[in-house]
C-alpha cells in the first residue's frame, strides 16, 4: 500500500482534466505522473490492457480506468461535499450536461486542436511522452503518436464539410456559458457537480490550455474562463451548496437545448444501431465477441451542416446514467423532470427506444 491515490494522467489530455479538477475539489490526496511511453509500458499496459489515461491507482492497488468510474468510485470514498445532486432536476440536468460534455463536445475540441493548434498539441504530446529527448527526438515521437488522436476527426464527424457548423455551434455555447457564469460560479450554485466535471474535460484541455482556443475564450467567453480556473483551483474545495429549491436556472435551458438538438438524435440513432448489430452478433451475448469502439457510420446533422459519422456503443452506457435516473423517479418527481425535459425540448428522453444494456468489464464496453 501507498500513501495517498495515484493519478496517471496529462495536461493535455481530455479525461485527465475531469479527474484532476474532481480531485482538487475533493481533497482527496494524489501524487500526479505524466504518461510518459515508460509509464505506459511499466503501469497502464499491465494494468489495463490497452493505452489508455487517466487512470488511478488506489492505495490498496486497484486500479480505476475511466473518468465516470473513477469518480463513481472516489465518491463512495469520499461521500463528503457530493457532486450528484440529491434533488430531481439538478441531478438530472447534471448527468445530462455530463454525458454532453464528455461524448459530444469531442467534435469541438478535436477539430480546433487538430486545425488550429496543431503545432502546440505536437509540442505537448512530444515533451509529456519523451522528456529524455531532445526538441527534434520529441517531435518523431509526436507525429507517431498523435496519428490516431488526429485521424480520429473523421470519425467524430469534424470535417472540412461541417468545421463552419462546429465552430458556429460551439462559438454559441461558449455564449450561452458565459451567461451563466456571468451570475453564477458553477453550474448549480456555489458546489461543482458532476455536469460542471464533465464540461471541464474538453473546455480546459483542449479550448483553454491550447493557445488559439484559449484566446478564443478569453475574447467572447471570460465568464467561461473564470469557470475554468475555478475549476482548476476550487475556491471552496469539499464546500459550497447547490441551488435550493432544486433550482436549474433559466440560463442553463438554452444548453440543454443545444444538446437535445444536436445530439439527442444521433443517441437515438446510435440506439437503434446498436440493437440491430447485437441481433447479427450473437457471440456478443456470449462474451465471446467484444463489442468494437465503433459499429459502422451514420448521418448527422449540425447547424444545418449534414454528415457521417462512427456509432460509438460507449455513448450508450453514458446514456443510461441520465435513463436509469428518470426510471427510478416516483410519478411526481418524474412530472417534474419532464417539465425540465420539455422546456428544453428534450421530450423523447421520456420515452427512449429500448437497446441492449452494456456494462463495463475488465476496462471495457460490453453487453449486460
Amino acid at each position: 500500500m501507498t500513501e495517498g491515490y495515484e493519478f496517471y494522467g496529462a495536461e493535455v489530455s481530455y479525461y485527465s482534466g475531469k479527474v484532476r479538477a474532481y480531485l482538487r475539489y475533493k481533497r482527496i490526496p494524489f501524487i500526479e505522473y505524466g504518461a510518459t511511453a515508460e509509464i505506459y509500458r511499466n503501469v497502464i499496459l499491465p494494468r489495463v490492457g490497452w493505452p489508455v489515461i487517466p487512470i488511478v491507482v488506489t492505495p490498496e492497488g486497484e486500479t480505476l480506468q475511466d473518468s465516470t468510474d473513477i469518480i463513481d468510485a472516489l465518491e463512495e470514498r469520499f461521500p463528503e461535499a457530493p457532486v450528484y445532486p440529491a434533488t430531481t432536476k439538478q441531478r438530472l440536468a447534471a448527468l445530462l450536461l455530463e454525458l454532453y460534455g464528455d461524448e459530444w463536445l469531442k467534435i469541438p475540441a478535436m477539430h480546433y486542436r487538430w486545425t488550429r493548434n496543431r503545432e502546440f498539441a505536437l509540442s505537448e504530446f512530444g515533451r509529456l511522452s519523451a522528456p529524455e529527448l531532445p526538441p527534434e527526438g520529441q517531435r518523431e515521437v509526436a507525429d507517431r503518436i498523435s496519428k490516431p488522436f488526429a485521424g480520429a476527426l473523421p470519425f467524430l464527424g469534424a470535417t472540412p464539410k461541417t468545421a463552419e457548423a462546429i465552430e458556429k455551434s460551439y462559438e454559441a455555447l461558449l455564449g450561452e456559458l458565459d451567461r451563466h457564469f456571468a451570475a453564477h460560479e458553477f453550474l448549480f450554485g456555489s458546489r461543482p457537480s458532476i455536469g460542471d466535471f464533465g464540461l471541464i474535460g474538453p473546455l480546459y484541455a483542449h479550448q483553454f490550455r491550447d493557445p488559439a482556443s484559449g484566446e478564443l475564450m478569453k475574447r467572447i467567453a471570460p465568464n467561461v474562463v473564470r469557470w475554468v480556473q475555478r475549476m482548476m483551483k476550487p475556491p471552496h474545495p469539499k464546500g459550497g451548496e447547490f441551488l435550493p429549491r432544486d433550482e436549474v436556472p433559466e440560463t442553463l435551458v438554452p444548453i440543454l437545448a443545444r444538446m437535445m438538438r444536436e445530439m439527442v438524435p444521433v443517441l437515438v440513432s446510435t440506439a437503434h444501431l446498436f440493437t440491430k448489430w447485437v441481433a447479427e452478433h450473437p457471440g456478443a451475448r456470449e462474451g465471446a465477441e467484444e463489442i468494437p469502439r465503433a459499429i459502422g457510420m451514420h448521418a448527422f446533422t449540425l447547424e444545418g451542416a449534414q454528415e457521417n459519422r462512427a456509432v460509438f456503443p460507449y455513448d450508450l452506457w453514458m446514456l443510461q446514467r441520465p435513463l436509469d435516473f428518470l426510471s427510478s423517479l416516483e410519478a411526481d418527481e418524474k412530472l417534474r423532470a419532464a417539465d425540465l425535459l420539455s422546456a428544453a425540448g428534450g421530450e423523447t428522453f421520456l420515452d427512449f427506444p429500448a437497446f441492449p444494456r452494456v456494462t463495463r468489464k475488465n476496462f471495457k464496453i460490453a453487453l449486460a
